[in-house]
C-alpha cells in the first residue's frame, strides 16, 4: 500500500455514505494521511433511506471513521460555490491540522434539475453547477497551491471529473462543460506547478454505484432507464465502486505515483473506449 504518513489531506464533498469523498477520505487515511473532511451542511431530511437508517451524520461521522483508523479528523462545513468559503477550507486546514499536502476536489452539484435539455435548463442551475465543480476547484487548488509552496516539500492536487466530459452526452450541457473544465484546469496547472514538485491530475469515473445516482435513477422521469443503459454500455458488467476511484487517487498522491501529472484518467469500466 502507498505510504502517505504526514500527509494532509482535504477531500471536498465527502458526506454521503455511498460516494466517492468518504471512500477516498478513508483511504487517504488508511495509507496513513490526516484528513480534512467538507460537506455542504445539508439536512438529515434530505439523506438517503440507508443514512437515515443507520444513523448517519455526514461529514461527522466520516471523521469518526478516519478517527477510528487512527488519524487526525477535521470536519468543515463550506458552500464551495462561494469563493470565500473555498479558500477556507484550505486556511483551515493549514490552521488546524498544520498543513497541506493533498488536496481532492470532489464536491459536485447533486444531479437532477440539471439533467434536461439546454433550451429546458434553468440559467441559475447551469451557474450553480460551474460554480460548485469549477470556481470552487479553482480558489480551493489556487490556495492549496500556494499553501504548498510555502511549504516547500510539493504535493498533489486532483480534479474528480467525469467522463462525460469525454463522451459528452445530451442532457448533460452544465455536467460537461464543468468537467472538460476540470480537465483543461488540471492541464494548465500541471505545468505550472511541476517545477514546485507538485503533480496534478484528473479522474474521470464511468457509471459509480452511489447514492448521487441513488437520486437521479429513483427520482427523475427517465432515471432507471438511463441507468439501464448506462449499466449495459460498460464492458467489464458493472458499475464501478467509490473504492474502484479512492485506489486510484491514493496512488496518485503516492511517491509511487507522483511522477504522473496532468493526466485526465478514465476509471470506467472501459466505457470510453467503447463509445
Amino acid at each position: 500500500m502507498p505510504d502517505l504518513s504526514g500527509k494532509v489531506a482535504i477531500v471536498t464533498g465527502a458526506g454521503r455514505y455511498r460516494g466517492i469523498g468518504r471512500d477516498t477520505a478513508l483511504a487517504l487515511a488508511q495509507a496513513g494521511a490526516d484528513v480534512a473532511v467538507t460537506g455542504t451542511g445539508r439536512s438529515p431530511d434530505t439523506y438517503p433511506d440507508d443514512e437515515k437508517a443507520m444513523g448517519w451524520r455526514d461529514i461527522e461521522s466520516v471523521a469518526d471513521e478516519i478517527r477510528a483508523i487512527g488519524r487526525r479528523a477535521l470536519t468543515i462545513v463550506a458552500d464551495l460555490g462561494d469563493p470565500s468559503q473555498a479558500r477556507g477550507i484550505v486556511e483551515k486546514t493549514v490552521a488546524e491540522l498544520g498543513s497541506v499536502d493533498i488536496l481532492v476536489n470532489n464536491a459536485a452539484f447533486a444531479m437532477a434539475e440539471d439533467r434536461v435539455p439546454v433550451v429546458e435548463l434553468d440559467d441559475t442551475i447551469w451557474h450553480r453547477v460551474l460554480d460548485i465543480k469549477v470556481h470552487g476547484s479553482y480558489y480551493a487548488s489556487k490556495t492549496a497551491a500556494q499553501a504548498m509552496i510555502r511549504q516547500g516539500n510539493g504535493g498533489s492536487i486532483i480534479m474528480v471529473s467525469s467522463i462525460a466530459g469525454k463522451i459528452q452526452p445530451r442532457n448533460f450541457a452544465a455536467y460537461v462543460v464543468a468537467n472538460m473544465s476540470l480537465q483543461g484546469l488540471t492541464g494548465s496547472l500541471s505545468k505550472e506547478l511541476g517545477h514546485y514538485n507538485i503533480n496534478v491530475n484528473t479522474v474521470c469515473p464511468g457509471v459509480i454505484d452511489t447514492s448521487r445516482w441513488d437520486n437521479k435513477r429513483d427520482n427523475t422521469p427517465g432515471g432507471r432507464e438511463d441507468w439501464e443503459r448506462l449499466e449495459s454500455n460498460i464492458p467489464m458488467g458493472r458499475p464501478g465502486t467509490g473504492t474502484d476511484v479512492a485506489s486510484t487517487i491514493v496512488f496518485l498522491c503516492s511517491e509511487e505515483g507522483h511522477w504522473i501529472s496532468g493526466q485526465s484518467i478514465n476509471i470506467d469500466g472501459g466505457q470510453v473506449s467503447s463509445h
